[in-house]
């Protein structure tokens, strides 16, 4: 299943490895997409993922997933 986030905050090519790879740690994604210009990211996964995981991996790279 794939899953559309919206997240604030990306600027360059370092914060696109950073959100993919804290949310490429998440149980269940195989892939994950990010287009920088809008900041959409498409997480790829075997199930349907908790939100607050999500935000979490998100917050970590230190970034936002939006509202």
């Amino acid at each position: 299943m794939q899953t559309t986030y919206s997240v604030t905050g990306m600027t360059c090519a370092h914060c696109v490895n950073a959100v993919s790879e804290e949310l490429g740690r998440l149980e269940g994604v195989s892939d994950v997409q990010v287009d920088l210009p809008t900041g959409a990211v498409t997480v790829t996964s075997d199930r349907p993922l908790d939100p607050e995981a999500v935000r979490a991996a998100v917050d970590e790279a230190g970034y936002a997933v939006a509202a």
